[in-house]
């Protein structure tokens, strides 16, 4: 065969494979109608009471009902699978549930299903188990009866409505409890929620949930697909996914102009800190601590190794568990090298300085140092801290994940980590624990964190957010800080 008759072939193969190509693309099936098909990372676990990642928080949203649904910017809470939350002290709280409270195995949830699964979540110790043992510490749980859940603190609590609603005290089915196959169950959970497992969950790929009864224009079934953020993005650009739950820094600012107003950002339940060693007596004085938190450049950070996925801070509670608006500025927020410099300067302080940083960190940790040292001419550069055990003999990072939306699990949080003990402080956080969920309540515990915010054991230095695009044809698209989208409200 000639040169040219080869060519010629050539030609013709590729244009019936163009033609065909053509063809396929022509012939493709529309978006099912009531179909929503949604782009996640691999959740690290569907397991209520071990929930480490927004994807995990988001799909157990979807399969499970929470008690109450809680707002920690109004401190408003709304009953969901109970009927009503009530206590006369703050100390004895009575949880009366629905009566047509079912899992999708059919199997009745009751109050022994909250107290079994509740002392299973603190003996595993799950992620979320500090919901239990450090915020509502509980000297009792009981079910007096099928439909009565009594709880009996060891201090006056006015925050229990908000921790009814974290995602770790969620009910399971005695079933999983009494085989206490935990891994099993992760892969097909059995809730109590708008939606259903269809299929058991394959890593890598994904899953497939429907909805319990009918919901006029919402969605009926979602299909999960388990990839890379970036791809996400474009397919649901290019039409072929109809929502991305993420968005990278690449895409941060293109996420305007490509979406319009088809895209979400949402407040996450995690915060970072800058931790100082109050032991150190080089860090004893407050204007040494506020130097080191005026010297960071959080703008610039979130900006560059942060890739857009923070805001930085305005304050110490970040706005996912802040009740209402600050008052005033948060003045160690602000980056003000000359103040900063000003500061150090007014008393004797000897470097070097060690950064200790930890697991997920590894990207802006060396930078922060880099921006220390820069500002306040001191030699300071990041380290990995190794055992927990170890001394520190310099400031910590901290980023800290809440399970519960009430700010006394941060404060005291804060506090411990930091070493910081204060009677004041320990007082005004009492007074805002034992006051009800109210405009007062959200005032008592900023005037706790005002506390902190003059002493400074803590800087707080920048919260993250979530982000969602998604198709035209979606719409309704919302989302809470310990949830995140809540899947169960898209229309279709």
């Amino acid at each position: 065969m000639t040169v040219e008759k080869r060519s010629l072939r050539l030609i013709a193969v590729l244009a019936v494979l163009l033609l065909g190509g053509t063809a396929c693309s022509e012939s493709a099936e529309p978006p099912e109608p009531g179909v929503l098909t949604v782009g996640v990372r691999e959740p690290a676990s569907l397991l209520p009471g071990d929930l480490r990642d927004q994807a995990g928080r988001m799909l157990v949203g979807a399969l499970w009902t929470p008690l109450v649904d809680y707002d920690a910017a109004t401190g408003q809470s709304t009953p969901r699978a109970a009927e009503s939350v009530t206590s006369s002290d703050q100390v004895t709280w009575e949880i009366k549930l629905r009566a047509d409270g079912r899992f999708h195995d059919g199997s009745p949830v009751t109050a022994k299903s909250y107290v079994d699964t509740w002392r299973t979540v603190a003996d595993e110790r799950w992620a979320g188990s500090g919901a239990l043992t450090e915020v509502l510490r509980a000297k009792e749980i009981s079910a007096p009866d099928e439909g009565t859940l009594r709880i009996v603190l060891d201090r006056p609590f006015g925050q229990v409505p908000a921790v009814l609603a974290a995602q770790a005290l969620l009910p399971l089915p005695a079933s999983v409890l009494a085989s206490r196959d935990w891994v099993g169950f992760a892969a097909n959970p059995v809730g109590n929620g708008p939606f259903r497992m269809a299929e058991r969950w394959q890593p890598g790929s994904g899953g497939r949930l429907v909805r319990i009864g009918d919901a006029t224009g919402k969605a009926r079934e979602i299909r999960f697909n388990v990839g890379d953020s970036a791809a996400q993005y474009d397919q649901v650009r290019a039409g072929s996914l109809d929502l991305a739950t993420e968005v990278p820094g690449e895409r941060h600012e293109a996420m305007h102009h490509d979406f319009g107003d088809r895209h979400a950002m949402w407040p996450l339940p995690e915060a970072s800190y800058l931790a100082f060693p109050l032991s150190d007596k080089r860090f004893e004085d407050a204007a040494v601590r506020y130097a080191f938190a005026m010297a960071v450049d959080r703008a610039a950070l979130a900006a560059g190794p942060l890739a857009h996925q923070v805001d930085p801070a305005r304050a110490i509670l970040p706005p996912g568990v802040a009740p209402g608006e600050r008052s005033g500025t948060c003045r160690p927020c602000t980056h003000d090298q000359a103040a900063a410099k000003s500061l150090l300067g007014q008393v004797t302080f000897t470097g070097p300085v060690t950064v200790y940083f930890g697991a997920g960190q590894e990207r802006w940790a060396p930078p922060l140092a880099d921006q220390i040292r820069t500002a306040l001419t001191v030699e300071a550069t990041a380290r990995p801290r190794g055992d927990q055990a170890e001394h520190v003999d310099g400031p910590l990072l901290l980023t800290r994940s809440q399970s519960t939306s009430s700010p006394h699990e941060l404060l005291t949080a804060l506090a411990k980590a930091a070493g910081y003990t204060d009677d004041g402080f320990a007082q005004l956080l009492a007074a805002a624990d034992s006051a009800g969920l109210s405009a007062e309540n959200g005032q008592l515990y900023r005037l706790a964190e005002n506390q902190l915010l003059r002493d400074l054991p803590v800087a707080p230095l920048w919260s993250g957010h979530g982000h969602a695009v998604w198709a035209e044809r979606v719409g309704d698209v919302t989302a809470m800080p310990l949830r995140g989208v809540d899947l169960a409200s898209i229309s279709v």
